[in-house]
């Protein structure tokens, strides 16, 4: 009985988010064939995202709020490979060339400044997030098209210089048209319909390899120490401090590709504000799926891309045929996102306090045994 209870607690948010997203499905009466396909949609165009904010939990440093940075560079890279004549495949291998190292001096940027804020990293990746934001904007509305030579007029400002507020990408669909799969299973007058992306599909297989694989080399066994105990760690010669700034380094790299997936799944560009929910979204995603700020897994990942998206297709019908007004849904699915972020904050806030208390406890009474002991050997 008492493990059913501890279950149940652990896994309270997905089962609250499954409760949720079959009683939205019942009240809307949405169509089972267009669920699945939004979902498969939206589940193969997230997922990559939420993955990248996986190492840096290994590593101790909670939830990478400054996955942002990683955006940044990915649309500085697809602005200038749309500039420069590259499109398709081809378009999105450039932009990723030129991103990546932009998104390393990023990564090792907020790494080591969030090693002068321990204990306090994730409201310092969100701060660092908005600084950096601010520095983009400047490049992209100042100096694109003035001092940053841009070829293709109709990108910029009227004013013959900044980047337009949203582009089209001539990327578009690149990735996921390379090859395509469309899954239909009827199911009595209803059916399941999974449009699968192959090559999308394979790109989020590989990085799911990878983080296998990376927990199971020594960098990994390392972040891994350092993420239970940077004191014990340090003491036993590892360079905690570097070792905390690699995690953040690979975090925002494969934020950066993520984004690039997301973008050319969508279309459209929305040069300053594309990034802004990246990291929001994809940490209530990890969330959602039953990942804590101090332990996550692929698992969590890819089950709470797909609840917490399930969520985002059913909640404004479910809002719409219940009031009749479908912004209904869309408030209370935007009071959900916060508040699933903010409950496990506080949740693991509290366990952190819980288990130093504890810890403090048993030092009490181990010295008080100790005590104990000597005077009754006296």
């Amino acid at each position: 009985m008492t493990k059913i209870k501890d279950n149940l607690i652990k896994y309270a948010v997905p089962i609250i988010f499954i409760v949720i997203s079959v009683s939205g499905i019942i009240v809307s009466g949405t169509p089972l064939s267009y669920i699945t396909k939004e979902l498969s949609n939206r589940l193969f165009r997230n997922t990559f995202l939420v993955l990248s904010l996986i190492i840096p939990i290994l590593a101790g440093m909670g939830i990478n709020f400054g996955i942002p940075l990683g955006a940044m560079a990915a649309q500085i890279g697809l602005i200038f490979a749309q500039d420069w004549g590259f499109k398709g495949v081809s378009g999105l291998l450039i932009a990723a060339l030129i991103a990546t190292p932009i998104s390393i001096l990023l990564g090792k940027f907020s790494g080591n400044i969030l090693n002068k804020a321990k204990g306090r990293e994730m409201i310092t990746s969100m701060m660092l997030s908005f600084f950096i934001l601010g520095i983009y904007m400047l490049v992209l509305l100042f100096l694109a098209g003035s001092v940053i030579p841009i070829k293709t007029r109709a990108m910029l400002l009227s004013q013959g210089y900044g980047i337009k507020n949203s582009l089209s990408l001539v990327s578009a669909k690149s990735l996921d048209n390379i090859l395509k799969y469309r899954l239909y299973i009827p199911l009595g007058s209803q059916a399941i319909t999974f449009d699968f992306p192959v090559a999308t599909v394979l790109v989020i297989a590989l990085l799911c390899l990878f983080i296998v694989w990376f927990k199971k080399t020594k960098i990994g066994h390392d972040m891994h120490a350092v993420g239970q105990d940077q004191i014990v760690s340090k003491n036993a010669g590892m360079a905690s401090d570097k070792i905390r700034v690699q995690s953040i380094v690979i975090s925002t790299v494969l934020a950066c590709y993520g984004q690039l997936i997301y973008l050319q799944n969508i279309g459209t560009l929305s040069t300053y504000a594309g990034q802004d929910q990246a990291a929001l979204y994809a940490a209530a995603s990890l969330l959602v799926g039953g990942a804590s700020v101090a332990k996550a897994t692929i698992p969590n990942a890819i089950l709470g891309t797909a609840l917490f998206h399930l969520m985002f297709i059913i909640m404004p019908q479910a809002g719409s045929a219940l009031t009749g007004d479908a912004m209904v849904g869309e408030y209370f699915r935007t009071f959900l996102s916060y508040a699933v972020v903010t409950i496990s904050l506080i949740i693991h806030a509290y366990n952190r306090a819980k288990e130093a208390n504890d810890k403090r406890l048993n030092q009490r009474e181990q010295k008080q045994i100790s005590k104990t002991e000597k005077t009754f050997v006296s």
